[in-house]
């Protein structure tokens, strides 16, 4: 069993297609055939899955996986999360502003003053846009847009991204000072 130090997930198993063991899979990668080219998936649990076969289908990946042959097996793979190691992403074909989103998680988010809205614990993409999870202390995760007015700079270097809280929707317009929201007293 082979234990990721640093997981990336990069596809979710579907339902299955056919009779001969393929699935459909969610791919968070920019190609979705890209999926494929990354060598041996790994699951929570540690199972290990090898691409044997991948086509683009409209939204998804069409993937025959090693060892999965009929349709009740490929039926018992439905929700399965795949994952990669991280060290396996090529960080020499990004350009300067380019990023991965695993890499946002755990960057401290502050405004321009440097108050602190907590740390990026999850990007998620529920079909809308992406929305990035803040969780500070004694409150509950926030979600906040990842747009271009939300969030004001990405520092990598430095662990932290720059927001605008009141784009991001973190404080109300017509407060006098804007408050933090993972603070008691909100101050």
């Amino acid at each position: 069993m082979v234990k990721l130090e640093n997981p990336v997930l990069v596809g979710t198993i579907g339902a299955a297609q056919g009779l001969r063991g393929e699935v459909r899979v969610k791919t968070y990668t920019g190609d979705p055939l890209a999926f494929g080219a990354y060598g041996h998936l790994h699951t929570r649990d540690g199972r290990i899955f090898e691409v044997l076969d991948i086509r683009e289908a409209k939204t998804v990946a069409i993937v025959r996986f090693r060892g999965v042959n009929d349709r009740n097996a490929a039926e018992a793979l439905n929700g399965t999360e795949l994952f990669i190691e991280r060290d396996s992403l090529p960080d020499d074909e990004l350009d300067d502003d380019e990023f991965f989103y695993a890499d946002l998680e755990g960057l401290e988010a502050v405004d321009v003053n440097g108050l602190s809205f907590g740390t990026v614990s999850g990007v998620y993409d529920f079909g809308a846009g992406d929305l990035l999870e803040l969780r500070g202390p004694a409150k509950r995760p926030v979600l906040i847009p990842f747009t271009e007015w939300s969030v004001l700079e990405i520092d990598l270097n430095g662990g932290k991204l720059v927001i605008d809280p009141l784009a991001a929707g973190l404080v109300d317009s017509d407060e006098d000072k804007p408050g933090n929201p993972f603070l008691p007293d909100g101050k």
